[in-house]
């Protein structure tokens, strides 16, 4: 099967890419903007024309795309996410691969849910920032191009590889700076926000599912449980070996116990930080994944406990 993958350098793309190249069965392609790239091609800015004739020379049965962004401005979001996107659909629309096309999109496509309660495909998506009103645009284009295709809702990924700046890599590297200082306390904010949390790995594995299936439609992809982020900083903390005091700004008075910590933090001297997810889904988000169940066979394997101290491991390499 020979396989083209869009966006094989980014978060999810590294992790897609390695487990396609274990299948023995899979001839990978990749496609994208860096010098390591089989293929150097911008979607964004790269004519639907151009990646035709691309892919009718390599003739793929399946085009994976994993590129995007998830910073900046509306306009670039929609520019890296939206129309992207429309120039992968209409390429593979005059190609004459035929090829199977595996979207990523995210579960910030659905905005703010009901507290307690699990989000599932059928869910009408409400956005509630820029970037999941891009995604959801390139959602939509999938759907509506006529193409064989799936699009993967991943909700929040996690593990190894995590970027930084993200909640969790925030945490991992508040308490780094902390451990490596000396400091006894962490000041940490917006600790009440709950998310699901899906390794990458197991991401990568639904990719490689609905590349072999026939499944079509949005799929969510998530671990079907919601944690509150002083839950997954009270599993880094112990992880880490932290044993000083974290003090949550934003809730009850006084200093509370490295059982509890927030993922998007400062060391105390540097005060609270913004919200912590800035994804426009709100306090609480938990995805229905028992249509990966059904659908690809697919159920995530590794927990969050492994997932937090995989970031850990990279955060503590940095000390």
């Amino acid at each position: 099967m020979r396989v083209l993958l869009i966006g094989a350098n980014g978060y999810l793309g590294r992790f897609v890419a390695d487990r396609l190249l274990a299948d023995p069965a899979v001839q990978l392609t990749a496609l994208g903007r860096g010098d390591d790239a089989d293929v150097r091609f911008d979607l964004a800015s790269g004519s639907p024309g151009a990646l035709t004739r691309f892919l009718d020379a390599v003739h793929p049965g399946v085009v994976v795309n994993c590129a995007g962004a998830t910073r900046g401005g509306a306009r670039e979001l929609a520019r890296h996410n939206t129309v992207a996107v429309a120039t992968v659909c209409e390429a593979l629309r005059r190609s004459r691969c035929g090829a199977r096309l595996v979207q990523i999109g995210c579960g910030a496509e659905y905005g703010p849910s009901q507290p307690g309660s699990s989000t599932a495909e059928d869910a009408v998506p409400r956005p509630g920032g820029p970037y999941g009103v891009s995604k959801l645009a390139a959602t939509e284009l999938v759907l509506g191009s006529g193409l064989d295709a799936v699009v993967l809702r991943v909700f929040s990924p996690a593990g190894p590889g995590t970027p930084a700046g993200s909640p969790l890599g925030r945490l991992a590297e508040a308490m780094r700076r902390a451990m490596q200082s000396g400091d006894g306390e962490l000041k940490l904010a917006g600790l009440g926000a709950q998310r699901d949390f899906v390794d990458v790995r197991d991401v990568a594995r639904a990719v490689h599912a609905a590349s072999l299936s026939a499944a079509q439609g949005v799929i969510n992809i998530g671990s079907g449980r919601a944690v509150r982020l002083r839950d997954a900083a009270a599993v880094l903390a112990r992880v880490a070996g932290y044993g000083g005091a974290l003090h949550e700004l934003d809730g009850p008075p006084g200093p509370l116990r490295a059982t509890i910590g927030h993922p998007r933090s400062e060391p105390d001297h540097a005060g609270p930080v913004a919200y912590p997810y800035p994804d426009g889904c709100g306090s609480w988000q938990q995805a229905d994944v028992r249509t990966a169940r059904d659908r690809l066979g697919w159920r995530p394997r590794i927990n969050l406990e492994e997932s937090l101290a995989d970031i850990w491991m990279e955060a503590a390499c940095r000390i």
